[in-house]
């Protein structure tokens, strides 16, 4: 055993060179998409706040199950993430299957993960993927509303403290929007982000092309890519580096897609809450809807792919010259750089910004 690991440290040193240049290609052709996707994540945190969510999606039936699981596709949420939310919606009177819903679209996308999955594996990919996890939190929501009865009990929401959460006026709208897109946004996402990157280029480099297109295609390589996105927690945004470079290698794009829903869609914390909160049911009910839309949109995904003949990878941003993915790329690198290591609390802009 030690042996082993051994040669495969040995083997991903060697491999060093190869991997820090598939880094920074995937890098360079995600940066101006991603910048631009923090930007819009910013506009959206001060246009749409958590109590306005609340307002909308209380009640019972499907209306409010179809409404949480379209307000969590584009909703970008603070670094207190998304179980306060969703408890927060418990108790305001949302219902467990509008609850189930939100918490199953939520995590799947964001602004920034659309526009990074349009960026490496092209405009089909990126418009399915969004309604993938609309589907998943229909899905999931409406299971759980059929199976499970109201008992009037509510979640106990923990508190909220990051800026996009402030309930406080603020002062600039604009800097708000600065700094949530550039600063809290990076801070989440940052460490997963460099991860995922370093990821896709280890598997570019070192997963022989042959075993890819062996167990990552049919209805096996999706339970396969299930299998391995569930146990291994990884954000929206830094997933895609990591489908990418498995599509690359012969992976389907059906197969990608089941990992892409159920990396982000599942982590431990997430299925501790919603099995203390609303029962050990819903929690199966839970992990039951994410692994069904895995597998069904990723067999629909491949489907679509087969008949029409598209390309999964997506090459527009080669119509950019090479200056704007150049500056695009460092400018993300200083953004990363600075919301990770920036240790001061943010105190001009009328809200206070810390670092956990």
């Amino acid at each position: 055993m030690v042996e082993a690991v051994r040669q495969a440290l040995l083997a991903v040193w060697l491999s060093l060179p190869g991997i820090v240049q598939g880094f920074w290609a995937n890098l360079l052709d995600m940066a101006p998409y991603l910048l631009f996707g923090f930007l819009v994540a910013g506009m959206l945190s001060v246009m749409l706040r958590p109590e306005t969510v609340e307002r909308h999606l209380g009640g019972r039936g499907l209306w409010p199950v179809v409404k949480a699981a379209a307000f969590g596709v584009p909703l970008p949420l603070c670094s207190c993430g998304v179980i306060p939310v969703s408890a927060s919606l418990r108790r305001h009177g949302a219902s467990r299957g509008a609850t189930t819903a939100f918490l199953l679209s939520t995590p799947q996308t964001g602004v920034d993960s659309i526009m990074v999955t349009l960026s490496l594996l092209g405009p089909v990919f990126a418009i399915f993927r969004p309604i993938a996890a609309l589907a998943t939190g229909v899905f999931g929501g409406a299971l759980v509303a059929f199976f499970e009865r109201e008992r009037g009990a509510r979640m106990a929401a923990d508190s909220c403290q990051d800026a996009c959460c402030a309930g406080e006026e603020q002062r600039n709208r604009l800097l708000r929007i600065l700094a949530y897109g550039f600063v809290t946004l990076p801070r989440d996402i940052g460490k997963a982000l460099i991860v995922g990157l370093l990821l896709a280029g280890i598997i570019a480099v070192l997963v022989p092309k042959d075993m890819a297109s062996a167990y990552g295609t049919g209805f096996v390589g999706m339970l396969v890519m299930m299998a391995l996105g569930i146990p291994i927690y990884v954000c929206a945004t830094a997933s895609v580096p990591i489908a990418a470079a498995l599509v690359a290698k012969g992976v389907s794009p059906g197969a990608a897609l089941a990992f892409l829903i159920a990396g982000p869609a599942t982590n431990a914390a997430t299925i501790a809450v919603v099995w203390k909160t609303m029962g050990r049911r819903t929690a199966l009910l839970y992990l039951a809807s994410v692994a069904a839309a895995s597998l069904g949109c990723g067999a629909l995904l491949d489907l679509i792919y087969t008949h029409t003949g598209t390309a999964v990878h997506h090459h527009a941003h080669e119509l950019l010259p090479h200056w704007a993915k150049l500056a695009s790329g460092v400018l993300l690198l200083g953004v990363l750089g600075f919301a990770l290591l920036w240790r001061p609390k943010v105190e001009a802009i009328g809200y206070t910004v810390t670092h956990t």
